[in-house]
């Protein structure tokens, strides 16, 4: 047999007493912190880890979630697309290089003749795409 443990006053809801606490913080005008909370816990002799109290206050809606570093900059990158293909008359948010209308091929076919023909065009738009590049 195994030998008998102390047993604990009553369970303890962890959970519970996190959301008592911040709650109790946040109608005092307090920040709810994890580290202040564990502090507080553990005089009350509960011992709980700082990432479950900010997984608790997140759920309660006290901690925003965190942003992904690259979140900005994609969001900035969309802006200037869907900025320039308005500019360009592009519809539907799309890049003018994704959708080729009549009127680019009829471009195209006009600036191939100029140069001599759509294999000289097509070697010179390979040049042009090494020198941007």
């Amino acid at each position: 047999m195994a030998p008998p443990t102390a047993k604990k006053p009553a369970d303890v809801n962890k959970s519970a007493e996190i959301r008592k606490i911040a709650t109790g913080m946040k109608a005092k005008g307090e920040k709810p912190r994890p580290s202040v909370i564990v502090v507080e816990l553990k005089k009350l002799g509960i011992t709980v880890a700082p990432p479950q109290v900010s997984n608790i206050l997140k759920k309660m809606g006290f901690r925003p979630l965190r942003k992904r570093k690259g979140a900005s900059k994609a969001k900035a990158g969309l802006a200037a697309a869907k900025a320039t293909s308005a500019k360009s008359g592009a519809k539907g948010g799309a890049k003018k290089t994704s959708i080729v209308s009549v009127e680019d091929l009829l471009a195209a076919k006009k600036a191939a003749g100029t140069i001599g023909g759509t294999d000289k065009a097509i070697a010179a738009l390979q040049a042009l795409k090494r020198f941007e590049g």
